[in-house]
């Protein structure tokens, strides 16, 4: 026979505590942060790899991590296309303030892809010499008298042209067309490039067209984003090559530009071809730096090409002037 003692469990009096979110104290929850092991609620949930993690951790993640780069070294946030979309903005822009200082009708006169010359390309324009709005057909001189009558060209120091220019534009059709080829090429190229570097490519390949202009042709007045343009088509001709794919249909395309270049009457071949070769210059700069120095050799590069323009223009002016 068993004897049975008289001993009896012991219960334990302290209740059993739910764990609280612990930046929502009166929230009971049994999920805890993967990383920090605090528990958290499902508002403070974020989700990771494995599990959740809690808000503090995610932010800590993001500030250690290094941000996403491009195949060219670039910023990721160039795939949001602000870059394209602000230049684009800043050519309609332009293009009325051409409207309030030269009316409605210069958008649309003047032929196919060429309105009537208003005030602001006397303005802004590429050009040597001095132009006056008269000799711009657009209005009197008396019309704007606190622009005055002469505007300088770039030999008499009005060097800002070289830039102003490529955000300048004939006539609406005009407008569309470049800013349809910017739309198409821009978001690309600012997306595998980053908004830095497009923006450099830019700039540079549209100063490199207004510089070629300005040696070629200084007395003829040219602006346009076209420079900018044809600098992005060879570009983008060379970023398809370095990534291994088709570039077909881009070759395409700018042989037909090209045809137009120096087959239509009032186009700038200078603008156009100085823009293209820069273009191109730049961006083999972008896409062949070699990874070990390539922000090195890209930024490097870049200021030899923009020192050179310079001191092109530096010596078209002396000759002139």
């Amino acid at each position: 026979m068993v004897a049975r003692s008289g001993a009896r469990t012991a219960m334990s009096d302290s209740p059993v505590t739910v764990p609280v979110c612990y930046r929502h104290p009166s929230r009971e929850t049994y999920v805890r942060c993967v990383r920090c092991d605090r528990p958290i609620c499902p508002d403070c949930m974020r989700a990771a790899s494995v599990g959740h993690q809690c808000p503090e951790c995610v932010a800590q993640g993001r500030r250690t991590q290094r941000p996403a780069r491009t195949a060219f070294g670039g910023s990721a946030a160039g795939r949001e296309g602000y870059v394209t979309k602000v230049l684009i903005g800043l050519n309609v822009l332009a293009t009325l303030i051409g409207v309030a200082l030269g009316g409605v009708s210069s958008l649309f006169e003047g032929g196919l892809f060429f309105s009537s010359a208003g005030p602001i390309q006397g303005i802004g324009g590429v050009i040597a010499h001095a132009v006056t709005v008269t000799q711009q057909g657009a209005v009197v001189p008396g019309d704007f008298p606190s622009l005055g009558d002469v505007y300088p060209g770039v030999a008499g120091g009005g060097y800002y042209r070289l830039i102003t220019a490529m955000f300048i534009h004939y006539g609406l059709l005009h407008l569309a067309l470049n800013m349809w080829a910017l739309w198409v090429l821009g978001r690309n190229l600012e997306a595998v490039l980053g908004p830095l570097r497009f923006l450099g490519l830019y700039l540079l390949a549209g100063l490199g067209g207004n510089v070629a202009s300005y040696l070629i042709s200084p007395d003829s007045l040219a602006a346009g984003a076209s420079t900018a343009i044809f600098g992005l088509f060879a570009a983008f001709f060379i970023v398809l090559r370095k990534l291994g794919r088709d570039t077909s249909a881009i070759i395409g395309i700018l042989v037909v530009n090209i045809v137009l270049t120096f087959s239509v009457s009032g186009i700038s071949i200078a603008g156009h071809l100085g823009g293209m070769i820069v273009g191109g210059i730049v961006g083999a700069l972008l896409a062949y730096a070699p990874r070990a120095r390539r922000t090195l050799v890209q930024a490097g590069g870049s200021a030899v090409v923009l020192v050179v323009l310079v001191a092109l223009t530096l010596l078209q002016t002396a000759a002139l002037t």
